[in-house]
């Protein structure tokens, strides 16, 4: 079949989700929830488009899909996969929360490469009359093909309204210049990278280091990932901007009731005191004394 994307690949259902098809796979879109601290509770302020293919009624771990998809197919499957999470969104997702959509910076090439995917980008964004501000860009930390047509297309999206995150900060192709560079209004930090940092004192005081170094510049910071409730806790000591991950709640695919994901409110953990968090940052952290340390509540959110 044609690898060009059109409506051909994208199939609307009697549900009102959208599904895609590429080769011998079906491509679904999955949306997991992104919670902010906000007066002592986590409250939900966007969600995560991630995509879920199938061969057949079997899942596909989406790793092996993306490895599997070479060259300038991967420019294409990127912008079906986007333009998914778009349409699935204008239909299931709260009209107020904010959507954050992946763009893989490896393949734009040149500039004609960028000024097609705005063009797409602004061709759905049109027929779902999704507010472009609504919109967040995650620009993985993968090196990019071409540094100058990656800035011209961030500069591009950011004149449309759409805001910008660099995701994955802390993996091995972090690069603080690029940060510097795009100016993003979200930086995403890479959860084995936070999680390591977690573990010692020394490395949670560097954390909340460069979390303050962000925030004072009026970017925010989201740490994703996070599994323990201990994380959680971390997390908000931090002074990070909001979390995301398996403690909170698992991406759920389309269709679904996204309503749910009410807000999170402290609970009283017992008396967990500091035994909840590794030796050496118990001490490095204020402990509210003598109060029990606060956890969040899990929800158990399966596909």
């Amino acid at each position: 079949m044609s690898k060009s994307i059109g409506l051909a690949q994208i199939i609307r259902h009697d549900d009102g989700s959208a599904s895609g098809v590429w080769g011998v796979h079906a491509l679904r879109s999955a949306f997991q929830p992104i919670y902010a601290f906000q007066s002592g509770r986590l409250l939900v302020t966007a969600f995560e488009g991630l995509i879920r293919p199938f061969r057949g009624t079997e899942a596909v771990p989406p790793g092996i899909f993306f490895a599997a998809v070479e060259g300038i197919e991967r420019l294409h499957v990127e912008t079906l996969t986007r333009t998914l999470h778009l349409l699935n969104a204008a239909v299931f997702l709260p009209k107020e929360a904010s959507i954050f959509i992946n763009f893989d910076p490896s393949v734009f090439l040149d500039s004609s490469i960028s000024e097609h995917a705005l063009r797409d980008m602004r061709q759905v964004l049109n027929e779902t009359g999704i507010d472009p501000r609504r919109i967040v860009c995650e620009v993985t930390e993968k090196k990019p093909a071409s540094e100058e047509a990656l800035f011209e297309f961030v500069r591009a999206l950011k004149g449309s309204g759409l805001r910008i995150a660099v995701d994955d900060f802390g993996s091995d192709d972090s690069d603080i210049k690029r940060i510097r560079d795009i100016k993003p209004d979200i930086v995403k930090f890479d959860a084995h990278w936070i999680s390591r940092l977690m573990e010692s004192g020394a490395g949670f005081a560097l954390l909340k280091e460069m979390v303050a170094n962000f925030e004072d510049k009026g970017i925010r910071t989201v740490f994703e990932g996070l599994e323990e409730s201990w994380q959680l806790q971390l997390a908000e000591r931090s002074g990070a901007s909001m979390v995301q991950g398996f403690v909170l709640a698992l991406p759920e695919i389309v269709p679904a009731n996204f309503s749910h994901f009410e807000p999170v409110a402290p609970e009283a953990a017992g008396d967990h005191r500091t035994e909840l968090l590794p030796a050496g940052v118990a001490d490095a952290v204020a402990v509210r004394a003598p109060r029990s340390s606060r956890s969040f509540g899990k929800r158990t959110v399966h596909e």
